[in-house]
């Protein structure tokens, strides 16, 4: 069977954003992302606006305007934030069987690595923004946790006749030896699950003018807050040393940091290894990602796979970074 997006034509782009009262200028721009279909669309006399057009069965519709509402909370109190455009009371929108939603256009570029006066910008908006999550819980959406990031990833690649028989037996045992690990510092860490952005990877954190904004809160879910601190990071263990501290020094003007959460900065490593060869594994049937990945089942990938995750059970036994 053809998978839903291969339908998504332009043509039908164009009809959903002028089904719900915009005039297009018939162009259209495929921009990159994979989860989702996005496009900027022309529109006549006015700026393009972005259309994101979600991936079936993958949220709710109540997860969805969670998102939304989680977005307002944040540009309703100045944190600059990519929000959803409302337009005839609504945000969320379906026409020919997909949901989509309509965004301002915000151009940007990502962080400089290692840029200590932008992570101490940085560590300000991240935490504005999880004084804002910290204040009630997701309802409709997942958690961040070891058993569907970790245990579930592990299942689907197994299962799935992904890896290649000469390397199945190695990587299996090293995920298991890592998930035991992982679960036992978890346990042994205290940390408070909020509302965070979930895929806080520099390039979620676009710079215009001199201001950075966030964008793209499509993975927002409950999770400890450090999982939003630590893709911020690059390099050896001094120089990530320095970059926490700045990180740090900007967060706690808005929101305090438990820096016992730290000990959790290798476990969610771990964790998102194993769910990107997941995420891959489940994506399989779309033609985009064999397409765009064509090294996913090959004996190199796998045994780099191993490689890595054995390093992340090394690492796992080091001392966690401090603050100072």
């Amino acid at each position: 069977m053809a998978h839903p997006f291969e339908t998504l034509t332009p043509d039908l782009v164009l009809d959903a954003v002028e089904s719900i009262g915009f005039l297009s200028d018939a162009r259209i721009l495929a921009l990159n992302s994979y989860e989702n279909r996005v496009y900027q669309v022309g529109i006549e006399d006015s700026e393009p606006l972005i259309a994101k057009f979600y991936r079936p069965q993958r949220w709710t519709n109540e997860a969805i305007l969670e998102e939304h509402q989680f977005t307002f909370e944040l540009a309703n109190i100045d944190i600059p934030v990519v929000a959803p455009l409302i337009h005839n009371g609504e945000t969320l929108h379906e026409h020919a069987g997909f949901r989509f939603t309509l965004f301002p256009r915000r151009g940007g570029r990502a962080p400089e690595p290692g840029n200590l006066d932008q992570l101490y910008r940085l560590g300000q908006l991240l935490g504005r923004m999880h004084a804002v999550g910290g204040t009630k819980p997701f309802e409709h959406r997942e958690a961040l946790a070891v058993q569907n990031f970790g245990h579930a990833s592990l299942k689907t690649l197994l299962e799935g006749n992904f890896i290649p028989k000469s390397l199945l037996p190695a990587y299996e045992s090293v995920a298991r030896d890592l998930l035991k690990r992982v679960e036992d510092v978890y346990a042994a860490t205290p940390h408070q699950n909020i509302r965070m952005h979930g895929d806080c990877h520099p390039g979620n954190m676009m710079c215009r003018d001199e201001m950075f904004h966030i964008v793209d809160l499509d993975d927002c879910r409950m999770g400890p807050a450090v999982q939003d601190i630590w893709m911020m990071l690059a390099g050896d263990r001094q120089e990530c040393l320095g970059q926490l501290s700045e990180l740090m020094d900007g967060y706690n003007e808005f929101h305090d940091f438990d820096p016992r959460e730290l000990a959790l900065i290798e476990p969610l490593r771990a964790l998102r290894l194993m769910h990107y060869s997941a995420w891959l594994a489940r994506r399989w049937d779309d033609p985009a990602f064999p397409h765009s990945f064509p090294w996913f089942g090959t004996e190199r990938y796998w045994g780099d796979q191993v490689l890595a995750l054995r390093e992340q059970l090394a690492a796992l036994n080091e001392e966690p970074l401090k603050l100072f």
